[in-house]
């Protein structure tokens, strides 16, 4: 196998396209190995080698031939056209071996036709590589998340000549005609003055001018004369005149006073004798030194604090929370797993590697073991009424060399902390242990 790595990814991060069940990805060698053997060299060459690691969650596409590596974005224009006219040929041959392979009689062919029909569908034009010219594709058989194949698998690598905008001039507009300003006319005068009246000379007779028409003015009407101002004028100078009145009457009173205290003299006046009653006796109180008293105080007893060390959970366990175990939900169990079972495996002597992907109480499991071989199968779970969490197959995995893979059937209960504690059973009551991390949501 050629060392020229190409491209490496998860493959939860695409989609596997497949048919009744099994999957392109799955029988990816066994569909080369059949191109190759029904002369279609072209085609074979066009299809990465993948190899997935030991856990089978990710995988390795390699060239099928030495050369020259360039992405298809590096790629020239001249480049591009080339090798979409290589992988053109490729699918119609494709095409008419798909047919043929559905008009067998045999199912085995039948199915390889419809695997065939998803083989050149890729996510996009990042997973084509240019190795000597030649365009060979990684991550086929996959398609984006949320998106199905599409009709033509080749149409992302299509160049599509955009054609330039068609630019409408339009036509100015006449320039407008400036505004038309007109002014108002003053408003007539509320008084006019009649013009002077010019005495003529004796010699001249004098000339009878028409009267001018009388103007009224307009005269505004004269408001209402405000005649309760008056009482309050009056209030208001009757308290102003008050005070002064009042003034002037208690400064005529005041001088003769004055005058009479002044004449009047202060007379002294002896103070009175205080005698002193004589003290018979002194009372004494006997006076002693004051001693302190040292009360013994009770000291409450000691209480004895026992803490719990706090546990530490392993990054991505397994949690059964209470309240989900009291409702009967399952939803924590939603996602990707990886399973590690206590087991050697007889053909790698190592614990298999199980990824788990459950959703609403069902799924499947996928195991890679050996040279390559891939393993699935479908899961079930549910709650029982004491609290535990079963997980079931539906018999033994299948395997793509067409061999079956024995699967346990699972048991979880939540430990300290609610971690979760389990365990996996397998036909003759083996009972080994089995841990469970999360992958993903």
């Amino acid at each position: 196998m050629a060392k020229t790595l190409l491209r490496s990814g998860c493959l939860d991060d695409f989609l596997s396209l497949g048919e009744n069940g099994q999957t392109v990805f799955d029988s990816a060698l066994q569909i080369r190995e059949t191109l190759r053997l029904r002369k279609q060299q072209a085609v074979v060459d066009s299809l990465a080698i993948p190899q997935p690691n030991d856990e089978g969650d990710r995988v390795d596409w390699y060239a099928p031939f030495e050369g020259t590596v360039i992405s298809w974005a590096a790629a020239s224009d001249e480049q591009r056209k080339k090798a979409l006219r290589y992988l053109d040929n490729a699918q119609t041959n494709v095409a008419s071996l798909i047919q043929r392979c559905q008009q067998a009689e045999k199912t085995a062919i039948q199915l390889f036709g419809s695997l065939l029909a998803n083989a050149l569908q890729f996510p996009g034009s990042q997973h084509v590589y240019l190795v000597d010219g030649k365009p060979v594709l990684t991550f086929w058989g996959f398609v984006n998340l949320n998106s199905g194949a599409r009709t033509d698998a080749l149409d992302c690598l299509r160049i599509n000549e955009e054609h330039e905008p068609v630019i409408e001039f339009l036509a100015e507009p006449p320039p407008a005609a400036p505004p038309v300003i007109i002014l108002s006319e003053p408003d007539e005068p509320l008084y006019s003055v009649a013009p002077p009246v010019v005495a003529a000379p004796a010699n001249e007779t004098p000339q009878v001018q028409e009267p001018a028409p009388e103007i009224v003015p307009h005269v505004l009407p004269v408001k209402k004369s405000r005649r309760w101002l008056l009482p309050v004028a009056a209030m208001i100078v009757a308290c102003i005149a008050a005070p002064l009145t009042y003034y002037r009457v208690s400064a005529s009173h005041a001088e003769p006073l004055a005058q009479v205290a002044a004449d009047v003299k202060p007379q002294p006046i002896a103070p009175a004798v205080i005698q002193a009653e004589p003290v018979s006796q002194v009372s004494t109180l006997p006076v002693s030194h004051a001693a302190v008293v040292e009360t013994p105080v009770s000291q409450p007893e000691p209480v004895a604090v026992v803490t719990t060390p706090p546990v530490d959970i392993p990054k991505g366990a397994m949690i059964l929370p209470a309240d989900a175990l009291k409702l009967g939900s399952t939803k924590f169990l939603n996602g990707t797993w990886r399973v590690v079972i206590n087991v050697k495996d007889s053909i790698t002597g190592k614990p298999p590697t199980l990824r788990y992907q459950i959703a609403n109480n069902k799924g499947t499991v996928r195991l890679v073991h050996g040279d390559s071989i891939v393993c699935k199968a479908e899961v079930f779970s549910g709650l029982m009424q004491s609290g535990t969490l079963m997980i079931k197959t539906r018999g033994n995995a299948r395997c793509s060399d067409g061999s079956r893979y024995p699967l346990p059937e699972i048991s979880c209960n939540a430990g300290v902390s609610d971690v979760a504690e389990c365990t996996g059973r397998y036909e003759g009551d083996t009972v080994v242990p089995v841990t469970f991390k999360k992958v993903s949501d």
